[in-house]
C-alpha cells in the first residue's frame, strides 16, 4: 500500500510539472489550494485523514483492475493473433465463469464499501460537540452564530474582502484572491466543533475541503456537519452550491488558534459588541446615519445593486433615482425588513440602526433627493411590531 501511495504521489507530481507552465506567477494559498495541486488538500482532521486514505485506496484498485483487465486483454490480442497461426474458439456460456465474474465485482465492492461506510458514519455523528456555530448561508455571504459551548451569543457576518478593483482587473490579485474575508470563523483547535447550517434565500452550501466537511444550507431547514481540527491554521473554503450571481464570492476562511488565544478571542468580542451595541434611545443625525450605511452598502447591497447605485438591468433594480426610495419612508423599510421577489428579508441580519442608516444613505446619494430624507432606528423597531 505503502509503495502504491507513493508511485501515485510520484506521477502526480510529475504531471502536475508537465501541464504547469513557467507563466504561472501566483504561490500557494495559505489553507487553501496550492499551485499545481492535483490531489486533495493537506487533511487537518481525523475524518479528512481517512477520506484522503479512502481516496487512495480506491485508486489503486481501480488501476490494479485497470493493469488486470487491459494486460490480459492485450495479451491474448498478441499472443493469439491469426497471423500466429492461431484459430478463434467455438464454446458455449460456462457457468464457472459467470459466477466468477459476479461473485468477484461483488467482493470488490464490498471491501470498497466497508470503510467507505464507516467513515460516512462517524462524519454524521455531531454528538457530544464541544461548541456549536450557526451557519447561515445568504446572498452572498455568511452570517455566524456561536449557540453553544464557549463563544455562546457571538454573532457576526463575513463576507468577501478582496477589493473589487482585483475582480475588475484594475489592480494586481494577491494569493488569496476570492478566498479572503473580512470577519474569519474563530475556533479552537482540537474541540469538536458541530455546525448547524440554514439559509435565508437559496440553497447554499457550507464547506472546507481540509476538514473534509460540506454540508447544503436549505432555507426553512436545519442541517448540520461537524470537525475536529488537529493543526493550528487558517483553511478556507466556499459555497458549494450555485447561489446565483456572486456565487464565486462567497469564500469560506476558518482560523484555528489555540484554547488560550481562543479564549482571548471571546473576551475581546463580546467587549467589541457590548462597545458597539447600539443606544436604542439616540437621535441621528442624517450625517451619522449616511456615514454608518455607506459601510452597511458596500457590505451588504452593492454587489446587487452596484455602487452606483444602478443595479443590473433586468435582474435587481437601480438605487439612483428609485420611486421606491425617494417615496414614503415606509415603503422601503417593509422592503428591507421583510424583502420582496428576489430581495432577501434583512430583519435577522441587519439590526435597526443599520437598517436605518443604509435607508438614509441611499436617500441622500446619488441624484437622490428624498423629503423624507432620515430613518431613524426607532422607525425600524415600530415597523418590526
Amino acid at each position: 500500500m505503502k509503495h502504491a501511495k507513493r508511485l501515485l504521489f510520484s506521477l502526480m507530481a510529475a504531471a502536475g510539472t508537465l501541464l504547469s507552465g513557467p507563466s504561472l506567477a501566483v504561490n500557494d494559498m495559505v489553507g487553501g489550494p496550492a499551485v499545481r495541486q492535483l490531489n486533495f488538500q493537506q487533511p487537518v482532521t481525523a475524518i479528512a485523514a481517512d477520506v484522503y486514505e479512502l481516496h487512495i485506496w480506491m485508486i489503486a484498485i481501480c488501476v490494479a483492475i485497470f493493469i488486470a483487465v487491459f494486460g490480459v486483454m492485450f495479451y491474448s490480442i498478441l499472443k493469439h493473433r491469426k497471423s500466429l497461426g492461431h484459430k478463434a474458439a467455438s464454446f458455449h456460456e460456462s457457468t464457472a465463469v459467470e459466477i466468477a465474474w459476479t461473485v468477484v465485482p461483488f467482493l470488490i465492492v464490498v471491501l470498497m464499501a466497508l470503510p467507505a461506510t464507516k467513515t460516512v458514519v462517524a462524519m454524521k455523528d455531531t454528538s457530544n460537540a464541544d461548541i456549536t456555530i450557526k451557519a447561515t448561508g445568504m446572498q452572498w455571504k455568511w452570517g455566524y452564530d456561536y449557540l453553544k459551548g464557549e463563544g455562546e451569543g457571538i454573532a457576526f457576518l463575513s463576507a468577501l474582502s478582496t477589493p473589487r478593483d482585483q475582480i475588475h482587473g484594475a489592480a494586481p490579485k494577491n494569493d488569496n484572491y476570492l478566498l479572503e474575508v473580512d470577519n474569519p470563523l474563530v475556533v479552537p483547535v482540537n474541540k469538536k466543533i458541530r455546525i448547524v447550517t440554514t439559509a435565508n434565500d437559496v440553497i447554499h452550501a457550507w464547506g472546507v475541503p481540509a476538514f473534509s466537511v460540506k454540508q447544503d444550507a436549505i432555507p426553512g431547514f436545519v442541517r448540520d456537519t461537524w470537525f475536529k481540527a488537529e493543526k493550528v491554521g487558517t483553511y478556507r473554503g466556499n459555497c458549494y452550491e450555485l447561489c446565483g450571481k456572486e456565487h464565486a464570492f462567497m469564500p469560506i476562511v476558518v482560523n484555528v488558534v489555540s484554547e488560550q488565544d481562543y479564549a482571548k478571542w471571546v473576551a475581546d468580542q463580546k467587549k467589541s459588541m457590548a462597545a458597539n451595541a447600539d443606544d436604542p434611545n439616540k437621535t441621528w443625525t442624517v450625517t451619522e446615519l449616511a456615514a454608518r450605511g455607506e459601510k452597511v452598502y458596500s457590505a451588504n447591497c452593492v454587489a446587487c445593486h452596484q455602487a452606483n447605485g444602478k443595479g443590473v438591468p433586468g435582474a435587481f433594480p437601480a438605487l439612483d433615482g428609485s420611486q421606491m426610495v425617494n417615496g414614503p419612508q415606509e415603503g422601503q423599510i417593509g422592503i428591507l425588513l421583510n424583502g420582496k421577489n428576489g430581495m432577501p428579508a434583512w430583519k435577522a441580519t441587519l439590526s435597526d440602526t443599520e437598517i436605518a442608516a443604509v435607508i438614509t444613505y441611499t436617500r441622500n446619494t446619488w441624484s437622490n433627493k428624498a423629503s423624507d430624507n432620515i430613518v431613524q432606528p426607532a422607525e425600524v423597531l415600530a415597523a418590526r411590531k
